[in-house]
């Protein structure tokens, strides 16, 4: 019997997790309606998950675009369909790698700093603290940190996507030879805004959401401790990833 038990412990263990996580979610948009009082924080926390994730984000879109189109164009080309690389790597970042890259990096850059930020006012009782002065930290801290996650994901990815074309169309065209026209007008003639580019969209939100979620989740019940805050900080990044990907198949089977 204490076998038993010790092998299904971790189990029981993930997922009385889930469960919580569940029900943290259910008083996270309870509190959505209070933190409307906040604007100003909200729009503080849309800067900081979104336009301080800029950088990494239009860099990483950039490389991303030029390796989809060196391997594309090589792949295409011995099969005489050259002309529509511009086409495939189109599709292949709004409906896929375009949510998915930029939620794996929103989680490593936003997704630690939200964790580490909150998880260090857990360390420090400034939630508690909250709490005696009747502030109440959902509405306060973690609502505008989750809406700010579910506003700015899907901006950084329509950002990634534009980078990572503007990176296929240097490599294609400009070092590669395929002609500037054919490029564009395949692109355009294929790609359909409601099935690739909302659908990408809509995942985008999903993303966010999941992982400003999972972030604060982890901040706000980590033990006050240095020690639990870095466990904290690496069980965002490492449930995020797994997560997203998990989601981006269900939502790509039923969307399809």
């Amino acid at each position: 019997m204490n076998a038993a038990h010790r092998a299904f412990a971790p189990l029981a263990a993930g997922l009385a997790q889930i469960g919580a996580c569940g029900r943290f979610l259910l008083h996270v948009l309870g509190a959505v309606p209070r933190s409307l009082r906040y604007l100003r924080e909200t729009v503080r926390q849309v800067f900081f998950v979104g336009a301080m994730s800029l950088v990494i984000i239009m860099t990483c879109g950039m490389f991303v675009g030029a390796v989809l189109g060196l391997q594309l164009y090589d792949v295409l080309s011995r099969f005489g369909s050259a002309a529509m690389s511009g086409t495939v790597v189109a599709l292949a970042l709004y409906r896929e790698l375009g949510p998915v890259v930029t939620a794996l990096l929103f989680a490593g850059r936003a997704g630690t700093s939200i964790t580490a930020e909150v998880g260090l006012m857990r360390a420090t009782d400034q939630l508690d603290a909250m709490e005696m002065m009747a502030v109440d930290p959902l509405a306060y801290v973690i609502a505008p940190r989750f809406l700010a996650g579910v506003i700015a994901m899907p901006l950084l990815a329509c950002i990634f996507n534009a980078l990572a074309i503007l990176g296929a169309h240097l490599v294609a065209v400009s070092w590669l030879g395929l002609d500037n026209g054919t490029f564009w007008s395949n692109m355009t003639a294929s790609v359909d805004l409601w099935t690739d580019v909302v659908n990408g969209v809509w995942k985008s939100v999903a993303f966010g959401a999941v992982v400003t979620l999972i972030a604060t989740f982890q901040g706000y019940t980590t033990p006050p401790t240095s020690e639990g805050v870095a466990y904290a900080t690496t069980r965002t990044v490492v449930f995020s990833s797994i997560v997203v990907l998990a989601l981006d198949f269900v939502m790509t089977a039923f969307l399809m």
